[in-house]
């Protein structure tokens, strides 16, 4: 049976969006108009046209989070004995949202007519990547789908917690940056005039910092517009040229030279292709998929690059440790543990602590990085507002001198 996606008109005339499974377009409108819909159009998931078809709410892809569920859910149900088309049953029965139940529901149909679980997640590969694949064929190839779906899981919610520990560690400066930004642009464009013209009016000689705080007001003012859709531009055109992948390798590369910030963005990268390797080496899967699988994870080109160089080394026969030790752009940690994983037959074992150690690398360096940035921000903001407020206090206290 296939999966179709239908749009269709209800008793009461309103126009619904859904899934069902029927073994042809005609059985799935003869079950819609059973159930008093009339169909409008039904379209095989996964057909020619449904490629090309812009399907609304159905654009969406999983999120990381509900791929993590599902997996969780799918090995649970594994792991209790339950066959792969009654456990993928199950999860279409759990499925509060529409997607997910779509999603599950054209899996299990191609399970059922005999196509592996790993070739059907691969039709999705934003929502299921290949190093997924890979660990499911693994997991089928070794006869224990259950117990690699659980060891993915864990390491997906690995993964996902530390990307919420350090969005949430960066969360507090972001938002006392905007905060400040706010404040300043109000105080220059509002109160300063405001003030100003006050003294303006009694042809009053300015102090030097006044006139500099008027001038910066009217600059805001006149052309704050501009500066924006400057700014918008820019980030525009940065964007547009990080698709080119010359640039992006060469800014890639000038990232892990920043002093604070290229150590970072290894850590985080060095946590992730531990993590997914030891998942690959820990599931059967052959070195070289394992690696060619685990590069897709980096978030940097110029560690993709180097990963690149890795593999044609170990394909030439070289060990894994020494062929990351010879590009340079790995942590010596990682390399180390690699080393001995590679002297004690334990890969995976030592793959996994090497994940640990960058993920707790990675969360030390998060916090440290945003306990500098907030007093920093609160000075430099303190800072701005006491200038502003000078500005509008001195010609005040000059008045006064002259009145005494």
């Amino acid at each position: 049976m296939a999966v179709f996606r239908y749009e269709a008109l209800n008793a009461q005339g309103k126009t619904v969006k859904g899934s069902m499974e029927a073994d042809s377009p005609r059985a799935a409108r003869n079950q819609m108009r059973m159930q008093g819909m009339t169909p409008i159009e039904v379209l095989e998931v996964g057909s020619a046209k449904m490629t090309g078809k812009k399907a609304g709410r159905f654009d969406r892809e999983l999120s990381t989070r509900e791929v993590v569920l599902l997996t969780r859910q799918l090995a649970s149900l594994l792991q209790a004995r339950l066959a792969l088309a009654q456990a993928l049953a199950a999860l279409v029965e759990q499925a509060e949202k529409p997607l997910i139940r779509e999603r599950i529901n054209s899996i299990r149909s191609e399970v059922v007519s005999g196509t592996p679980l790993s070739q059907a997640l691969a039709q999705y590969p934003k929502a299921f990547p290949e190093m997924y694949v890979a660990t499911v064929a693994a997991g089928e190839n070794t006869g224990d789908l259950g117990g690699v779906l659980s060891k993915l899981a864990d390491a997906l919610e690995a993964r996902q917690a530390l990307q919420q520990k350090v969005s949430a560690a960066f969360i507090y400066p972001a938002i006392v940056t905007v905060v400040a930004l706010m404040v300043v642009i109000g105080l220059l464009t509002y109160v300063v005039p405001q003030v100003v013209t006050v003294f303006e009016s009694n042809n009053q000689q300015l102090p030097t910092l006044t006139l500099v705080m008027i001038a910066l007001s009217d600059v805001l003012r006149d052309w704050g517009w501009l500066m924006a859709l400057t700014l918008a531009l820019a980030v525009y055109l940065f964007r547009n040229a990080l698709k080119n992948k010359a640039f992006k390798l060469k800014f890639d590369e000038s990232v892990l030279t920043i002093p604070v910030i290229g150590p970072f963005v290894r850590a985080v990268n060095t946590a992730r292709l531990a993590s997914t390797l030891s998942i690959l080496v820990g599931s059967g899967v052959p070195i070289l998929k394992a690696l060619a699988a685990a590069n897709r994870t980096l978030g940097n080109s110029a560690l993709q690059l180097a990963m690149v160089d890795v593999q044609e080394r170990v394909k030439e026969g070289s060990g894994l440790s020494k062929a990351m030790g010879k590009s340079g752009l790995f942590p010596p940690v990682l390399t180390h543990l690699v080393a001995s994983g590679e002297a004690t037959g334990q890969l995976a074992a030592m793959l996994e602590r090497a994940s640990e150690s960058q993920r707790t690398e990675v969360e030390r360096k998060a916090m440290w990085l945003t306990s500098l940035m907030e007093p920093i921000l609160i000075l430099v903001m303190g800072l701005i507002v006491l200038l502003i407020v000078l500005a509008v206090m001195m010609p005040i206290i000059e008045v006064n001198q002259l009145i005494q």
